[in-house]
Formats: structure tokens, sequence, C-alpha cells
């Protein structure tokens, strides 16, 4: 395993055999908070490891066992513009434009950007002891990074303003319930379901998961009609590559695809 730290209490961790690169939150005596820079930096780290062929699956994680992420740095907000606060939700948006997998790996506390950062990876799997939430209502703010508008588009908006407007903490199983995670397992198992979900995701063709999570994220913000059409446009295109003739040949073959992303 590879691992380097040049960034602001983020480390990351490469593994060229599973083919993964894990962004590690490295603060555990503080719940793993993110600063104004590091915010900046999770952009640019995906940036980066959206170009490394070697990395098929990105995972987010917070190092130590109480937090994932309990939020920013709260003292920052005063400390930077409001032209700058405006802009926050582009970088906590990478994960969701990235177009590998990401995971959120979460446990303990995932609380404000930490939460929406969680949010816009495209799997959420969670230890029992998770607590989500979004306390920005307790300073008097509402959340910035994306919060309201992804929790509104998950649970619907009464839930939304169940959680946002009343500052709730929403325990790991509740949350599931809603649609806010995609597994909850006991807290031992977290590393094993992970995993699992890696080998799972590299077996497809990188260039249709590509494809699958662009028509899927569009489907947010589009209507049907125009929908039907992307997806169309991407299935048509999905043909002519060499990775559907794998598929289809390895279908006829009886045996495994190999697929190259091509």
């Amino acid at each position: 395993m590879n691992t380097t730290s040049k960034y602001d209490h983020i480390r990351i961790e490469k593994n060229k055999e599973k083919q993964t690169a894990t962004i590690v939150f490295d603060r555990p005596e503080k719940m793993n908070y993110i600063s104004m820079l590091a915010r900046k930096q999770i952009s640019q780290i995906f940036d980066e490891l959206n170009e490394d062929q070697d990395v098929r699956v990105i995972i987010l994680k917070g190092e130590g066992t109480q937090a994932f992420c309990a939020g920013g740095s709260i003292p920052e907000f005063m400390e930077t513009s409001q032209e700058a606060l405006s802009h926050l939700a582009v970088n906590v948006a990478a994960p969701e434009r990235s177009p590998k997998p990401v995971i959120a790996q979460l446990q303990g506390y995932s609380f404000g950007v930490g939460f929406e950062l969680a949010m816009a990876c495209d799997f959420r799997i969670a230890a029992d002891d998770t607590l989500l939430g979004l306390p920005e209502m307790n300073l008097g703010m509402i959340p910035g990074s994306g919060g309201t508008q992804r929790v509104a588009r998950a649970v619907g908006l009464t839930r939304a303003k169940d959680m946002i407007m009343r500052a709730r903490r929403i325990p790991a199983n509740e949350a599931y319930q809603w649609g806010l995670l995609t597994k909850v397992v006991a807290k031992d198992e977290l590393e094993q379901e992970i995993d699992s979900l890696v080998k799972e995701l590299v077996k497809f063709s990188p260039l249709a998961q590509k494809v699958c999570k662009e028509v899927l994220n569009a489907a947010e913000e589009t209507p049907l009609s125009a929908g039907l059409q992307i997806e169309g446009k991407a299935y048509g295109l999905l043909r002519t590559t060499e990775d559907f003739k794998e598929g289809v040949d390895a279908f006829v073959e009886k045996r495994k695809p190999n697929f190259i992303g091509e």
C-alpha cells in the first residue's frame, strides 16, 4: 500500500492490488474536522485520483473510531469572505463529479460538511454507531455545502425539514430506513463490507460505470422526457465500445469478462 500525506490532515492510501484509493480525514483528536484549506484540497485530490488509471474505486473514511467527520472548523467561518462561503458546495461535490465509484465509510459522528461529503458519494456504508446530522441551526446558520438540497432530494421535503430545521441527529438504522444510507453493518464488519463492495465494483466495465453514474446523476435534475433521451444516447454510445463486445462474448462463451475501459 502506498500512502501520501501532503494535505491539511488528509492522507491518501493507494492499494494497487485492490485498485482503490482511500482519502482519510486524519485529525482523530478533534473528530476529523475539515478546515477551509482541506475543503479546497479535497477537490484537488479528486482531480488527481480521477486521472489515475490504477484507481478504480475511491473511498472516504475518518481516522480513529469516534468519527467519520464531525464537521468544519467553526471559527474559520468568521474569517472567510461571504463570496467564498457561497461557493463551498463546489468542492464538496467532488465525489459526485468523479467518474469513478465513490464510497463513504461511515462510523461515529458524521456531521456538517462530513455528512454533506458523504451525501455526494455514490455509496454510504455505515457502522451501526453512526450518527448523521446537519447541526447548523444551532449556530444560527443553515447547511451550505449541498446539505439542504441533497437531503431533500434523497428523503423528501418533510423528512429533510424534520432533520435540518430541528438540527436532529439521525441514528444509522433510522437513516437507512429514510434512504440516506446504502447499508448498515456492525462496526467490526465495516471494513469487510467495504472490501466486499469494492470487489464487486471492480468487476464491471469502468467505462460503463462512468456513463451509468452520469446518467443516474442527471435523473435528479432533468424531467423524465429529457432523462430518457440522455439514457438512450448513453445506451447507444456504449453499444460501440470494446467492453460491451467483450461482455457479450463472455456471456456467450460462459466465462468472466475482461473489461479494459474502452
